[in-house]
């Protein structure tokens, strides 16, 4: 079955990892691994929010 463009929901589990990645990147440089990689997720949960935020919009 094929769906309209307009209700195919998005993903961002992507934006999840990467911003999980960048954060623990981050935390080492500072020395904070662990501090890094709590506030690489806060900011992926973030984003995800956003992005379910967008597509609920959307779809209506």
């Amino acid at each position: 079955m094929s769906q309209k463009a307009s209700s195919v929901p998005l993903a961002g589990g992507a934006l999840l990892a990467l911003s999980l990645i960048v954060g623990s990147v981050i935390g080492v440089l500072r020395g904070q691994p662990s501090l890094g990689f709590i506030g690489g997720l806060g900011a992926g949960i973030v984003l995800l929010i956003v992005i379910a935020l967008i597509d609920r919009a959307r779809s209506r």
